[in-house]
Order: C-alpha cells, then structure tokens, then sequence
C-alpha cells in the first residue's frame, strides 16, 4: 500500500463534497501536472490511502482521509470543450490526463494544518511543507502518515 495527498480547494471540492457523494466515491479529475499525472497512472493502486487537503482557504491544512477505490482511466473532462478543464491536444484514442477514483474514509474532527506540520521535526521531509513544492498529488511516506494519524489520538 501507498499513501498520498491530494490538495483540492474547498470551494471547487471540499471533503464534504466526497462525504455526500452517491456512495462517498468520486473521479479525481482536472489533473493538468505530468508528475501528478504520472503519480495517479503509473503509482496508485486500488486500496492506497490519501490525506484530502484542503488548499487555497482560511485553515490550509489536511482534513480527512480517503481510498483509492479504482486505478487510473481517461479523464474525460479533458474531451469536453465545456469543462474547465478541456485539453484541445488530448485526444481520446491517445488521451494526456488520467484521473483516479476515491472514497471518503474519514473527515477530521479538526484540520492539521500546514502551519502545524512544519512544527514538526519528524515531518521534515514530507513534500507539502517543503518550499515551492505545488503538485497536487504528492506521495507520503508511511512514517509521515503513521506520526500525522498519531496527532489526532488524544
């Protein structure tokens, strides 16, 4: 098993969206990154867990966890000229944008937030906290998410 964050922005899609999903479980689409794209298509796996994390908001930070429940697949936003994520060069014979399917595991009962994970020494490597490190789609390593589990255990 692999573990990653996935940052969206709460106004576009929050992890209460995800809770209120016909069955919790949604595509993970508009990646427009290769390394994010490559992440999703050729390093996740069905069962993988993620931090949803909450960007460009008041309280940045991780709010919840979710899995991956279905491997990479076109995204097809990227055929639909309406979408904000349209691609004009991708194409559906040889598509350039993958997307992955998740379902909401669990929402935090308060976000761990980016100010607070880099008060910690333990976290000193995790990509989020690393300056002018932006993918969307950042891989954790198991001691990351074990520590950032164990803050939420009174």
């Amino acid at each position: 098993m692999k573990y990653w964050l996935m940052k969206s922005e709460p106004n576009t899609f929050s992890i209460d969206d995800l809770e209120t999903m016909k069955n919790q479980t949604e595509h993970w689409d508009g990646i427009r990154n290769y390394q994010a794209r490559n992440y999703m298509r050729d390093d996740m796996r069905i069962g993988d867990k993620a931090f949803f994390y909450h960007s460009n908001c008041d309280v940045i930070g991780i709010v919840g966890i979710m899995e991956i429940v279905r491997e990479s697949y076109p995204d097809f936003t990227a055929f639909d000229s309406m979408s904000n994520y349209f691609d004009p060069k991708s194409k559906i014979e040889t598509p350039r944008w993958m997307m992955v399917d998740v379902k909401f595991v669990e929402k935090f009962k308060r976000t761990i937030s980016l100010n607070e994970l880099k008060e910690y020494p333990q976290l000193k490597d995790m990509l989020v906290i690393k300056r002018g490190q932006r993918l969307s789609i950042q891989p954790v390593q198991k001691n990351e998410w074990d520590f950032i589990i164990g803050l939420l255990k009174p």
